[in-house]
């Protein structure tokens, strides 16, 4: 059950696809399945040989399992990681298996890449089914999905590697936001801020969301949607990404990481950019003639003399030369929405405007934002100021002696030690959690579909090799992980010092009295 065949061209480490279990049913119209292969210029042959043994072993598991399809596919040389991002639209991320240590991983980090991949691919396009129905060829579907996904790509690639979230990104959680903590007063100022962002655009549905550096301060918009936007404006729309030129969200490059560290499974022999120049060519049924808008390219968005930010990727407004405002789509409404954002020093604020509620286009759209600058400068330089005087830089969460994650479930919310902190850590270390959260990880798989068990508290402490304590504790919703390598030889001094630090900084969230 290896995927023997699955280096024989190009890129060794990883394949990626995306196809429809509805579509190439019969002999001869097998292609017409793939929607996205990753590497693109292996054969034919070998993308139909990943895809159906998919395809087999989705089928096999739903007998099992009809709610709950196949997740994973333990091989001898590979890991088959599954994601159901549709109904029967399937995403399969297929890893190669090495003896070295760098590259261990935890299954569950790379489904949430793949989750992600779908999320902003929606934010952007619609559902994947949508769009095939739009176009029953497929070709419209493909034209989208190669260069999104691809650009997606380039921001695991360093040097001529690509990195995936490795043992060494265990104390980092995708999939959720990072807020900024805020006092009484700072958290006043912003809500008066929203209420005049909200109500000056003049329609009646408008929602925001304000970040501080990569930092989220404030939003009124669905859970899933402030993930999925959260997301797009670290990578591409902060200080950071800007002043940087390419993407300042990649968790796994956050910190220093030191560079003789190598992350993860490698591409050795096809860069992510020459799999793209190849795709064209390779992709089953692409066709170049449609007009596709690529929103995850890097060094296209850039700050314009008002404060807005300004991009050229959704094209320009006919018969000028203005750049058309960007348009997302929201999952909880279903809406389509301008995008519109505004950026003061560290502070970013994003505006979402209804297409409906404007009746004139780029022109509509000049009038709210003149009138966001005309309601809300004063509000937006004083917010700014006092974030700003109350920050404690990129260490401000770093809390000595420990190295820590902390997770809010019901809130998709994390808090974590500084990446420069954890590279301290030693590999022992690192491998311990990594090995832990694949425990709790499964544990939480089990219980799933169980809601007896959904609230069942769960505590793990391990003693490495290397004398330090990793432990894990999750309770209604939340989840504490923590490593300990300066702690006393005793498992009563590292349980205590997971107390001291559940009642100083979680409010008593994980204390066992």
């Amino acid at each position: 059950m290896g995927m023997a065949t699955a280096n024989s061209g190009g890129s060794e480490g990883m394949e990626l696809c995306i196809f429809d279990l509805r579509r190439g049913q019969q002999e001869g119209q097998e292609l017409d399945k793939i929607l996205f292969f990753f590497p693109a210029d292996l054969p034919f042959s070998t993308q139909l040989s990943v895809i159906g043994l998919s395809e087999g072993l989705i089928t096999f598991t739903r007998i099992f399992s009809p709610e709950a399809a196949c997740e994973l596919i333990e091989a001898e040389k590979h890991s088959h990681v599954f994601y159901e991002a549709e109904p029967d639209i399937w995403m399969v991320m297929v890893v190669e298996k090495s003896k070295e240590a760098e590259a261990i991983w935890r299954i569950d980090a790379l489904r949430e890449v793949l989750k992600e991949i779908h999320s902003l691919f929606m934010m952007f396009y619609g559902p994947v089914r949508e769009m095939l129905e739009k176009d029953p060829s497929g070709g419209l579907t493909r034209a989208h999905l190669y260069p999104f996904v691809m650009d997606y790509l380039s921001d695991f690639l360093v040097g001529k590697k690509t990195q995936l979230p490795s043992f060494r990104d265990c104390l980092k959680e995708f999939g959720t936001v990072q807020m900024l903590t805020v006092g009484r007063e700072a958290a006043i100022e912003v809500q008066s801020l929203v209420r005049v962002l909200e109500s000056g655009a003049g329609a009646t549905h408008c929602y925001s969301l304000i970040l501080f550096q990569d930092l989220l301060v404030s939003t009124t918009l669905s859970p899933d949607d402030t993930i999925n936007l959260f997301a797009y404006a670290v990578q591409r729309l902060s200080p950071r990404a800007l002043s940087s030129g390419g993407s300042s969200w990649s968790y796994l490059r956050r910190g220093s990481t030191p560079s003789h560290v190598v992350v993860g499974p490698t591409f050795a022999t096809v860069s992510v950019s020459d799999q793209f120049h190849n795709m064209h060519a390779t992709s089953p049924s692409q066709d170049n003639s449609y007009h596709v808008k690529r929103p995850l390219q890097h060094n296209r968005w850039s700050k314009g003399k008002d404060g807005f930010l300004v991009t050229d990727i959704w094209g320009t407004e006919t018969g000028s030369l203005i750049p058309s405002t960007p348009t997302i789509w929201l999952q909880q409404t279903g809406e389509r929405m301008y995008l519109c954002a505004y950026q003061y020093k560290s502070l970013t604020l994003i505006l979402l405007v209804p297409l409906s509620s404007i009746l004139n286009g780029e022109q509509g759209i000049s009038l709210v934002k003149q009138q966001v600058l005309e309601n809300a400068s004063l509000k937006i330089l004083k917010v700014e100021e006092r974030l700003s005087k109350g920050w404690g830089g990129e260490n401000a969460y770093h809390v000595s002696g420990y190295r820590y994650l902390l997770i809010d479930d019901d809130r998709n919310v994390s808090r974590a030690s500084p990446p420069a902190k954890v590279t301290t850590l030693a590999k022992e270390s690192l491998l311990a959690m990594s090995k832990l959260r694949e425990e709790v990880d499964l544990e939480k798989s089990r219980s799933k579909w169980d809601n007896a068990d959904r609230d069942k508290d769960l505590e793990i402490c391990i003693r490495v090799k290397n004398n330090a304590w990793v432990i894990a504790r999750t309770t209604r919703g939340k989840e504490l992980y923590m490593v300990l390598e300066r702690a006393n030889e005793t498992l009563l001094y590292a349980s205590d010092a997971f107390e001291k630090f559940s009642d100083r900084y979680c409010g008593g969230a994980f204390s066992l009295d």
